[in-house]
């Protein structure tokens, strides 16, 4: 049965109340289905990513460290920011003026801090194979401990500051009562683009092509340096797996990336207000989120070190004692 909600006030009591959306009731369980669906992948996910890596000795690299940073910021906004959203889909804030400046600065934080994190594993991957013979000397633990800590730190700094008028008046920009708006300028915004989307892509796909260049050009150098016909056809085919393989990592981390995060930066970017359209920016933000339940499948299950984890996590076997130095890898 498919019918129409009235609309309500969202606190009936005062006159300057913001109303409920007008939704349809099938319409409205699907989404909500959906949506907590989302929600309950992305925090379990995450959440094996984050227990794999840290449980496991083995697992305590460079790299790793990279990968459980980014797993924690995607675990956060499954955790903090999608249940929210899902509250938000009425179109009433009830959680009061304080939690309203915590989630608007929690959301712009952790995007950040997810973003930063894609850049520096495309880095740590660039290095590790434009450069293996220095990789040990130049990505060390303790280098990569201090990246992932500016990161973050610049995340919170940066955002605190095209924030600030957000933060000091949170209600400024409320129509009515029961809404969270935070609205910065046009030039704020399109700073906060080129920092938080088009830097880190622009990055992120210098980095995976030179990365994916070198690895063509070893194959083939690999592959016209073997004599014997046999070898040679044996290289022949993991050559082409090899540039196959660069290639499908490339264009996933690119593509996904880009559909995630365009319909949300576009308009801040290309000076558009969309403000009145409500239903492209909760598109925009989803969206947005859904990056997050889709890097643990993109850097973490492409490693087959990462189900053997998962059986060890949900048949509890990781209790067991030294579990933590079981052979992973």
């Amino acid at each position: 049965m498919d019918f129409t909600t009235e609309a309500e006030l969202c606190f009936p009591q005062m006159n300057t109340s913001c109303r409920k959306k007008l939704q349809h009731y099938a319409t409205n369980v699907f989404l909500y289905i959906l949506l907590s669906s989302i929600t309950v992948l992305t925090v379990c996910l995450n959440l094996l990513v984050i227990i794999s890596i840290s449980h496991f000795r083995q697992l305590h690299t460079s790299t790793n460290l990279l990968l459980l940073s980014l797993a924690v910021s995607d675990f956060l906004v499954g955790l903090l920011l999608m249940p929210v959203q899902i509250l938000l889909k009425e179109g009433c804030w009830v959680l009061g003026s304080l939690t309203c400046r915590l989630f608007i600065y929690a959301s712009f934080v952790l995007t950040s801090a997810s973003v930063g994190n894609m850049v520096l594993i495309s880095v740590d991957r660039y290095v590790a194979i434009c450069d293996p013979l220095h990789y040990s000397t130049k990505v060390t633990l303790n280098r990569v401990k201090v990246s992932v800590g500016l990161c973050w730190a610049c995340s919170v700094l940066y955002n605190g500051v095209i924030l600030n008028v957000f933060l000091k008046h949170p209600d400024r920009y409320n129509s009515c009562y029961g809404e969270c708006v935070a609205v910065i300028n046009f030039l704020t915004g399109a700073l906060d683009g080129v920092l938080t989307f088009i830097g880190p892509i622009s990055v992120i796909i210098t980095l995976y092509m030179k990365v994916f260049v070198v690895a063509v050009s070893q194959a083939r150098a690999l592959r016209s340096h073997t004599a014997a016909v046999k070898v040679q056809n044996s290289v022949h085919v993991s050559a082409k797996k090899s540039e196959r393989k660069a290639a499908r990592t490339l264009g996933v981390v690119v593509v996904v990336f880009l559909i995630c995060f365009c319909p949300y930066f576009y308009p801040s970017i290309a000076g558009q207000d969309v403000s009145s359209d409500v239903e492209f920016s909760v598109f925009g933000i989803w969206l947005l989120y859904c990056n997050s339940c889709l890097n643990p499948l993109i850097y973490a299950f492409f490693y087959p070190w990462f189900r053997k984890c998962i059986r060890q996590i949900v048949t509890l076997q990781i209790l067991q004692p030294y579990s933590s130095d079981a052979n992973i890898l």
